[in-house]
């Protein structure tokens, strides 16, 4: 059995006895979640990223970049 069959299972167990209202609540809430999320625009991952911005130059950034650059190894004695 596939695992979304198995899920709707489980979630079906869980709901079956449920009186009519709370069925027809739920599935309300069930509707308006898939509605926003299909207004949702699909590629609003990308708005996570952005472009850098920085008045540095390329060879500034790197600069700093390298010079930030800490070790902390410190080694025990055996």
């Amino acid at each position: 059995m596939e695992t979304r069959n198995l899920i709707a299972d489980s979630y079906f167990g869980l709901i079956k006895n449920l009186s009519t209202d709370v069925k027809l609540e739920l599935l309300s809430r069930i509707s308006d979640s898939l509605r926003k999320a299909s207004n949702q625009d699909n590629d609003s991952w990308k708005n996570l990223f952005g472009a850098f911005n920085s008045s540095l130059s390329a060879e500034e950034i790197i600069e700093d970049l390298r010079n930030s650059r800490t070790t902390n190894r410190q080694i025990e004695d055996l």
